[in-house]
């Protein structure tokens, strides 16, 4: 389906007055409702106030919501009309939120969603404790659906996350990372929320093994395409992606477009990166250096056309799809991703 060029497609999508993912919260406006109840019905907390406090600080911040929507949209698109959806996409948001908690704690965050984090506000003891909380939480709502599958397929998402934030650790500040340990990392600690949430979708709609792998592939290839741009935002980013540019540089963070810079390297180039994230001695004008040799090796475009590769393929995933008004929404959802960044 041709809806004329890459770049005039992506940028319509960029300045439409209703972006993609705004068109899906309305047209999932009611089962949104119901995921949000269910939400703050299972955070509360009757003897530790602190856990409703500190989840409704980032729950309530202004996300997007985009991964239980992702669920939620699966399993509409699949024709489910039962309950268990709405259990399942607020499943993924505690799984998503408790993450973004232990984050902010790992990663000594002073600010999410344009607002301070929690363990800055309170502590890291309580961010990490509610954390576990949530995750706790998540896996009562995954067994109220009585899905076997559903809670294979969840608790080795939760898995693959945390192996994904470990490897990412280890991998940290060594110039030796290879974009094959990038996409190891990137694939652990985001697409595989993605995909699980649209899995699920499949799997709760009582849906065949080829439907459920199409909307896994899609939500794995989503992930990957929103992480890459993710991270190149942070050098390419605006106000209006609330982005502060050359963040991931000052923290020393192997992005795919920095990876591409050292391995296009010079020497002397070379040693400009293993002091200043190798060994995280840097000096003002630094971040303009770092720019310049990603803009000469052309590792921004490149990392660019490799997260538009990513949104093809979530496309071409959800192709064999009976035609329905969210897959569109989906396939729109899948070319923004990339339109943050024309």
């Amino acid at each position: 389906m041709s809806r004329g060029g890459k770049g005039d497609r992506t940028m319509a999508l960029d300045h439409a007055q209703t972006k993609p993912h705004q068109r899906l919260a309305k047209a999932l406006a009611d089962d949104l409702d119901q995921v949000n109840t269910l939400i703050r019905a299972r955070m509360a907390s009757e003897h530790a106030p602190r856990i409703p406090e500190v989840t409704a600080h980032l729950v309530e911040a202004g996300g997007k919501r985009l991964r239980p929507m992702l669920t939620l949209a699966a399993a509409r698109m699949c024709g489910y009309d039962g309950p268990f959806h709405i259990h399942l996409a607020a499943t993924v948001e505690f799984i998503h939120t408790a993450t973004l908690l232990h984050d902010d704690v790992v990663d000594e965050s002073g600010q999410r969603r344009g607002r301070p984090t929690a363990n800055l506000l309170w502590d890291n003891q309580s961010s990490v404790l509610v954390g576990d909380y949530l995750f706790a939480r998540s896996f009562q709502l995954m067994v109220e659906t009585g899905s076997l599958r559903v809670l294979d397929i969840l608790a080795n998402a939760a898995a693959t996350i945390a192996e994904g934030e470990v490897l990412q650790l280890t991998a940290a500040q060594n110039t030796a990372t290879t974009e094959d340990i990038y996409f190891k990392v990137i694939r652990g600690k985001t697409a595989a929320l993605f995909s699980a949430a649209t899995e699920v979708g499949g799997v709760i709609a009582g849906q065949d093994d080829a439907t459920v792998q199409a909307l896994f592939d899609y939500g794995d290839a989503l992930g990957i395409a929103f992480q890459i741009v993710d991270d190149l935002l942070d050098y390419q980013g605006t106000d209006a992606t609330g982005k502060n540019i050359g963040d991931d540089f000052r923290e020393r963070k192997l992005t795919l477009p920095v990876i591409k810079a050292i391995a296009a390297a010079t020497p002397d180039e070379r040693a400009f990166w293993d002091r200043t994230i190798g060994k995280g001695q840097q000096d003002d004008g630094d971040l303009d250096e770092a720019l310049r040799l990603m803009h000469a090796h052309g590792t921004l475009k490149a990392t660019r056309d490799q997260a538009h590769a990513w949104t093809v393929k979530a496309k071409t995933a959800l192709a064999p799809l009976p035609d329905h008004p969210l897959k569109n929404m989906l396939v729109d959802l899948a070319d923004y991703v990339v339109a943050r960044v024309v």
